[in-house]
């Protein structure tokens, strides 16, 4: 029986909602179709029907997650070094270190974006540079010609996804360790959002 178009729609947005939260909670070899399709509510059929493979679901579901957490930092960003702040508020916290399913996909999926194809690695990266964008347009905001915006934004990105790395891999062993490395990585890179001063020095 055929399907209607609005129908064969939300079934796409389905799996790639429930592919998305999969994957950040299981990583993309920790989950397989049956798992998707069931949370979906649907079919291998129905998955087959809309994704050639499970990498095409994956590269869908990758990107659903990611223009999220983009979009969020975007709108901190755009409020400038305060907005900054607060997204570290709410990024490192043990309560987005626990959630995986709901939390930032590249956080989430780092360790193995490496091993997927070049589709998912060229999308990795565009996230990456969509989030260090925003940090350094937010940094900027504060007119004092920082040169060096560019350096300190990748930097940032970095060590939010090495930071919730290591939260997460301690959690269970040390949760006290690992509510401390969040709690250091909070201030080092609060300070690490102020400009330099014009002349170089130390503040």
């Amino acid at each position: 029986m055929r399907i209607s178009k609005e129908k064969a729609a939300e079934n796409r947005s389905a799996l790639i909602r429930a592919a998305s939260s999969l994957i950040r909670e299981r990583g993309i070899d920790g989950v397989g179709v049956a798992d998707i399709s069931k949370a979906a509510g649907l079919t291998h059929g129905a998955l087959y029907a809309h994704f050639r493979s499970k990498e095409e679901l994956a590269l869908h579901a990758l990107s659903y997650g990611l223009e999220e957490t983009c979009a969020d930092l975007a709108q901190a960003g755009a409020d400038g070094v305060a907005g900054l702040e607060r997204f570290l508020d709410g990024f490192l916290t043990p309560a987005v270190r626990d959630d995986y399913a709901a939390g930032c996909p590249i956080s989430a999926s780092a360790s193995e974006i490496g091993r997927q194809d070049r589709a998912i690695s060229l999308r990795f990266s565009e996230a990456y540079l969509d989030m260090v964008g925003a940090f350094e347009r937010g940094m900027g905001q504060d007119g004092k010609g920082d040169v060096d915006a560019r350096a300190r934004a990748m930097t940032i990105v970095a060590a939010l996804v090495g930071v919730q790395t290591i939260a997460r891999g301690a959690a269970k062993g040390d949760p006290a360790l690992s509510d401390q490395v969040l709690r250091a990585a909070r201030q080092v890179i609060g300070r690490a959002l102020a400009a330099p001063p014009a002349d170089g020095t130390a503040r």
